[in-house]
Parts: structure tokens; sequence; C-alpha cells
């Protein structure tokens, strides 16, 4: 007998980390809904300040900071002369944030307006949601060599979840918890801009150069 109460106690850890593991987190498993009653993340934070008496953002940590992968911004220029070339690659460049459960966090209310005021409250880091730079960056090409230019701008991440409170049961349940992970641009921070130069292939030399 001890060895079945055993196994039974096993059987309940492993169900209530399998729940937890979820993208969506009801109280307990004790009162999970049905699978298929169980509504998605989204569905969940399109119900934020829009039909809950609570809506809160718990983060787990601050802003985790890192620097976005590189890409060309501006026009490729291709020196089609004998002699060396200085163009001045004029470029604009947004970047946007993403999210665990893509959906935009634009609009002035709801779950993207919770989690914004709710990171600069704790950790005096503003939130953006897109970010546009703009600049000329000048580069020195060969004879017969094409320039081009790329950037990688700095994000930051945020981690945690939303913990929503209903008034009437929503799929069983007065409270529900949803994951969620964001990252955005960080504004007016340094980026990294880089000059690159090659030698045109044929191709490209038919093409420019004529």
């Amino acid at each position: 007998m001890p060895t079945t109460r055993r196994r039974t106690r096993i059987g309940i850890l492993a169900a209530a980390m399998t729940a937890a593991a979820g993208a969506v987190v009801a109280p307990t498993a004790a009162q999970a809904a049905p699978a298929e009653e169980t509504p998605t993340a989204r569905q969940l934070l399109e119900k934020c300040d829009n039909g809950t008496d609570v809506c809160i953002f718990h983060p787990d940590g601050p802003p985790q900071l890192s620097m976005g992968p590189s890409h060309q911004v501006g026009h490729s220029a291709f020196n089609c002369t004998q002699d060396p070339q200085r163009s001045g690659v004029g470029w604009s460049d947004t970047t946007g944030e993403t999210n665990s459960v893509g959906v935009s966090m634009s609009a002035e209310y709801g779950f993207g307006e919770v989690f914004k005021v709710t990171v600069e409250a704790s950790y005096e880091h503003t939130w953006s949601n897109s970010h546009t730079e703009s600049a000329t960056t000048y580069i020195d090409v060969r004879p017969n060599e094409v320039g081009w230019v790329t950037r990688e701008t700095q994000l930051q991440t945020v981690s945690g979840r939303y913990e929503l409170h209903f008034p009437d049961r929503y799929y069983g349940h007065y409270y529900w918890y949803v994951p969620f992970t964001a990252t955005g641009p960080v504004p007016d921070a340094p980026d990294t801009t880089t000059q690159h130069t090659r030698a045109m292939t044929g191709q490209e030399h038919a093409d420019h150069c004529g």
C-alpha cells in the first residue's frame, strides 16, 4: 500500500506541473476547466479593463537589454567610376515591439496600457511600442565595389504575467493568469551603425553600371 500512495502523489504532482506549464493558468489545477473550454491568452488579454474588475501585470524583474539583429538600412551605393567615391546613404529605420501573444500593444488602453504603466512605474524605464531613427551615413566605396550600411538597435525585454479578476465566472473562473513577454525598442538609446563594402558581382555591374 505505501507504494500505491507514493505513485498517487507522483501522479498528482505531474498533473499540477503540466497545468502550470500551460499558456493560460487558472487559480488551481483542481479548478481547471476542460481543455475545450479554456480561453486563449488573446481572449483573456482583450478582456483587460474591458470586462474585468482587476487587471494587473506582475513583471518578473527589470527590463533585460540586448541588441537586435543586424539589418541593412538605406540603399546600396554602387561605384561605377575609376575613382574612390564617398557616398551619403540616407536612411530611416523603425523598430517595433513584439510579444508572446501576437497582439498589438499600441492602443492607449487595456492590457497594453497596463503593461506600459507598470514597467515605467516599477523600473523607471520608458516603454515604447515603436521608435524611428533617421540619419545619413557616409561610406567610402572603391571602384567597381558596392557599399551599404547596417544597423543594430537596442531592445528591452520584460517578462511576467497578467492577473485578471472577473465580476462573474469567465470560462468557469473568477481569476485567470496569463504569462506574457514583450520586446520593444529603447527610445534614444545608442545603436550600432556599420559601413560595408565588397566587389560587385558581374550581374550587379551589368545592372547598375551598364
